[in-house]
């Protein structure tokens, strides 16, 4: 009775496998890659929705400079 240690099953994994666990490897780095790219997109509407409410909100309290001067360097 002689159990070969985890080491040695890893290396006598078929190529099948070894495909296998690249494949769901890929796959998770891509569900990765696509989930921050919808936080990162997410913030950018919350940031240009904010914006947009404060502007509807400052005109619709009858405000006349309710858009942010241009600072010239």
């Amino acid at each position: 009775m002689t159990s070969a240690n985890p080491v040695q099953r890893r290396i006598e994994r078929s190529e099948e496998e070894q495909l296998a666990e690249a494949a769901r490897q890929t796959a998770s780095l891509a569900a990765l890659a696509v989930t921050l790219l919808l936080v990162v997109v997410g913030l950018y509407l919350v940031q240009a929705l904010h914006r947009s409410s404060a502007l509807e909100d400052c005109v619709m309290a009858g405000r006349t400079n309710c858009v942010e001067p241009i600072v010239l360097p």
